[in-house]
């Protein structure tokens, strides 16, 4: 399975910059493109593991949930 790198803007839309087939490429083209970004920028790079771009965009749009705390 594909790496993908999104870059989320602050109304949570998504742009797929780039693929990549191994993990350490994809770690590493994410920490540049965090450096490069201007401080104060509230847009994320993300990086995601998924099948497909789509299955990719709907990992990084659902919500998580939540944990309770001491609920073991």
């Amino acid at each position: 399975m594909p790496y993908f790198v999104y870059q989320i803007a602050e109304d949570k839309q998504l742009e797929m910059l780039e693929k990549h087939e191994k993990y350490r490429e994809a770690r590493t083209r994410v920490r540049e493109l965090r450096a490069e970004q201007p401080e104060g920028s509230g847009e994320l790079i993300r990086l995601i593991h998924a099948g497909t771009q789509m299955e990719a965009e709907r990992l990084l749009l659902t919500p998580r949930e939540v944990p309770v705390e001491g609920d073991d």
